[in-house]
């Protein structure tokens, strides 16, 4: 008895022609009985709706994906109507490793790959699903779609140039390590009702519309030596306009390169920024840096207005950053915060004639 499937003895063919939706949904299942492994060997196969499901089951390609290829073993969206390409709800411990998923812009809110609970802890056990050396575009949803998951891991992979969010995370107990999250239209990380203990580490986050991270309610982060760059509103956005926001994180060691861009004035001015933070609590923000800057070749926007936006925040230390040329009109806006300290941030405004690069890095 096997327990390692290859989706050619099912009859999926690599063409970039035949649907393999079928062939490959078989090996799924019966993977499914012996914590089985899928293999993919490299080819383009056209597929609808895959579900994995099951205990420690694994779905493996043949990476070898660029910046700007998918690579070898590439899966293609080909069906316009379905909520997702792989859903992996109920599939514990399962794991993807080394595929390129390409939603080829269908549809409407269609995910690469979706893990859904209709309430928290909804399989009564931990999801721990890892999504490791992927390259994961082009679905007109998120990249990774995990609502009211339980323990998660994303690694060494890129979401890109995805409709909504590269990651979308609605839920606690995840590692987010070594990533490319690029040129996504609702931000590299969008978080939902409520996104808690979460490692954010080594993570290049770049030219997404809407910002970098955007996580409105929860609390124990860890974000990290990251490198956030060109986002199209704030690099990092923690808390809302609500009374409840996030609290106990750390932010340290990044990088914040050229935020805040736009083609059009901000319906919001404050998204004009690195760095916003609103009713958050218990949080340390220190030794990260900060850049204003220009598109790629130095056309586009002077941006951002701001360095840091902090208010109605209370316990939280914003010290020791350094932002030289780190804002056009204020490095530090700061109101009715309590308790904080805000200190020892070091730096100098910009303006139009500001040079902020090397020739190779405008």
């Amino acid at each position: 008895m096997t327990n390692i499937f290859n989706i050619l003895d099912y009859g999926a063919i690599g063409d970039g022609i035949t649907d393999c939706t079928a062939s490959i949904q078989k090996a799924l299942d019966e993977a499914s009985l012996c914590q089985g492994k899928i293999v993919v060997p490299p080819g383009k196969y056209c597929v609808g709706k895959l579900h994995m499901h099951g205990q420690g089951v694994s779905l493996v390609g043949t990476s070898s994906w660029s910046f700007r290829s998918d690579g070898s073993s590439i899966f293609v969206l080909n069906d316009a109507s379905v909520d997702c390409m792989i859903d992996i709800t109920g599939a514990f411990g399962c794991a993807i490793r080394g595929m390129s998923l390409n939603g080829d812009n269908l549809g409407e809110m269609i995910h690469g790959i979706k893990l859904y609970w209709a309430k928290y802890n909804g399989g009564s056990e931990e999801d721990t699903p890892t999504i490791d050396d992927c390259r994961i575009g082009s679905f007109s949803g998120d990249g990774v779609h995990l609502e009211h998951i339980w323990c998660f891991s994303v690694r060494h992979s890129m979401l890109h140039d995805n409709g909504r969010a590269g990651l979308f995370i609605d839920g606690w107990d995840g590692f987010i390590l070594d990533n490319w999250l690029s040129c996504n239209n609702g931000g590299g990380i969008l978080g939902g009702g409520v996104v808690a203990s979460i490692t954010c580490t080594g993570n290049r986050v770049e030219w997404n519309r809407r910002g970098g991270f955007i996580i409105p309610f929860g609390d124990s982060y860890n974000i990290t030596g990251n490198f956030f760059d060109r986002s199209f509103g704030p690099a990092l956005e923690l808390g809302s306009k609500e009374t409840i926001g996030v609290s106990l994180v750390t932010v340290t060691g990044n990088i914040f390169r050229r935020s805040g861009a736009h083609e059009t004035a901000f319906e919001n001015p404050e998204h004009c920024s690195h760095v916003l933070l609103a009713n958050c609590s218990n949080m340390v923000v220190t030794g990260n840096t900060m850049r204003v800057g220009r598109n790629d070749g130095g056309g586009g926007v002077l941006s951002p207005d701001y360095g840091f936006i902090i208010k109605d925040c209370k316990d939280c230390i914003i010290k020791d950053n350094t932002m030289m040329t780190g804002a056009i009109k204020e490095l530090i806006q700061a109101s009715s915060n309590q308790n904080c300290i805000i200190d020892d941030n070091i730096g100098s405004l910009a303006d139009e004639n500001t040079q902020t690069a090397s020739p190779l890095l405008n």
